[in-house]
């Protein structure tokens, strides 16, 4: 178990993008996946685009967070203006990975899945939606919203 982790972390280092097969029940504690998915650390300003870009994230289709300009901010998921108070960057990785694996029948999308999904666009079929960088740069935004006063 410990040297599929280890090898596991090293692809993700080499690799730079892995596929969400690296994601295994190895790599997850509890309701987290500690280690980051690439070996740099997440860019907040980028992060805060993904979670408004229509064609990357978009995040703000379901949440709303206080404070970020963005407009039709939703209201299917939770609000996440105070998230990083909430949870740790394992706790949003994992969400945001594949939430599945914390409630299972969630509405939430698996961005970082690749098996078991269903009506995929065959050009699409094989790839996740959001990339490892892309993930740890919402993990970095995500896990700074402590105070409504962020985005200002």
């Amino acid at each position: 178990m410990i040297w599929r982790a280890l090898a596991a972390g090293l692809c993700l280092s080499a690799c730079g993008a892995p596929n969400s097969a690296l994601i295994d029940q190895d790599m997850i504690t509890g309701d987290s996946i500690e280690q980051p998915l690439v070996n740099a650390p997440g860019d907040p300003v980028r992060g805060q685009r993904l979670f408004v870009d229509r064609d990357a994230g978009h995040c703000v289709l379901c949440h709303q967070v206080m404070g970020l300009d963005a407009e039709f901010q939703g209201n299917i998921g939770p609000d996440l203006s105070l998230v990083g108070a909430r949870l740790s960057p394992g706790q949003l990785r994992l969400r945001i990975v594949d939430y599945q694996i914390v409630r299972p029948g969630t509405l939430m999308p698996s961005y970082y899945r690749i098996h078991d999904l269903h009506q995929v666009e065959e050009t699409h079929s094989g790839a996740p939606i959001l990339s490892a960088r892309d993930i740890e740069d919402i993990v970095a935004y995500l896990e700074r919203r402590k105070d409504v006063e962020d985005d200002a």
